[in-house]
């Protein structure tokens, strides 16, 4: 969610915080980051402001939000590689960029300003537009063609596992019900039917209704679990010793997801009862947040997208041969 548009808007989402989580990573001579989700390019021109030798690379699969990013980010053009490319694509793309260890890498997930604020773009309940919902508009795959193809079962999966909807079944089936009679094909007509399958009582509560199913949509349409499950690991491996990485997720799947795999590799697999820990076994890295870090009031109050933000950051503390 990368809040910023250039022209005095919004501000990239706990800006201060992830320059001062990165900063220690980035003292070498010509430090690299890799910004895996590089939106309009607010806190890759941050980075690039606060570090005059730094080297970025920024991966997007909008060909917008590179298009924008190339503009923006023109007055640092000898230090940037901008890719149209989706994040689980990280190693090829690092490689490709000759910098297969990096210092630093940050993950700014979740959907940017301009896809949300274009109607056209079919991401927002609060307009109507066609159902698409794409971030990479090359792809195949759209909204509307899940809602009018997918099964009952598929999409009561979706809508329960990527939207948290305790009424899946309940919309699922009146999907499939109204598709029958009509191609779903707009966001109005969507958010319409999910109004109506959700009980009286509990839409009078919780913001619009829509909100899950509309999340559900837009995490299946673009793989985007599936993707931040490979980029993360992927970005851990790039990692220089002494290197750092930041997540800034916007619901509790992907910081559930974001939690389990910097868990993992924090953790000392050494068998228990042993006298003396087996190297190999030892931690690679560390947690640099205490938990998952929320933004301030103050800029909660400035920028009502970065509510739902938490931040986790994590450091490479020892490379091997396994690496």
């Amino acid at each position: 969610m990368h809040d910023t548009n250039g022209t005095g808007g919004h501000v990239p989402v706990m800006l201060d915080r992830v320059l001062e989580l990165l900063a220690p990573a980035l003292t070498g001579a010509r430090p690299v980051v890799v910004d895996a989700n590089l939106g309009l390019g607010g806190h890759s021109e941050a980075l690039l402001a606060a570090h005059p030798s730094l080297h970025l690379i920024g991966i997007d699969r909008d060909p917008y939000a590179i298009e924008f990013s190339t503009r923006r980010l023109a007055p640092y053009a000898g230090r940037t590689t901008l890719v149209h490319a989706a994040s689980d694509q990280m190693a090829d793309v690092l490689a490709e960029a000759g910098h297969p260890t990096v210092d630093g890498a940050l993950f700014d997930l979740g959907v940017s300003s301009p896809q949300l604020d274009e109607a056209e773009r079919g991401f927002a309940y609060s307009y109507d537009a066609p159902l698409d919902m794409r971030m990479d508009t090359e792809q195949e795959l759209t909204a509307e063609k899940v809602v009018n193809t997918y099964s009952v079962s598929d999409l009561t999966r979706i809508l329960r596992d990527y939207g948290e909807e305790r009424f899946a079944p309940r919309v699922a089936g009146l999907i499939v019900r109204e598709r029958a009679k009509e191609a779903i094909t707009s966001t109005k007509r969507l958010a319409e039917i999910v109004r109506e399958a959700i009980p009286a009582a509990t839409r009078r509560t919780g913001g619009n209704p829509a909100k899950r199913t509309f999340q559900a949509l837009r995490i299946e349409v673009n793989a985007e679990l599936a993707a931040l499950e490979a980029a993360l690991p992927a970005a851990l491996d790039a990692l220089a010793l002494g290197g750092r990485v930041v997540v800034l997720s916007y619901h509790s799947l992907e910081d559930r997801l974001t939690k389990q795999v910097l868990t993992a590799r924090t953790r000392d697999t050494s068998p228990p009862g042993l006298p003396v820990p087996l190297p190999a076994h030892q931690p690679r890295f560390r947690l640099v947040t205490k938990g998952a870090e929320l933004p301030g009031e103050e800029e909660v109050a400035r920028n009502p997208r970065a509510a739902s933000a938490r931040l986790r950051a994590a450091e490479r503390i020892r490379v091997d041969d396994q690496d």
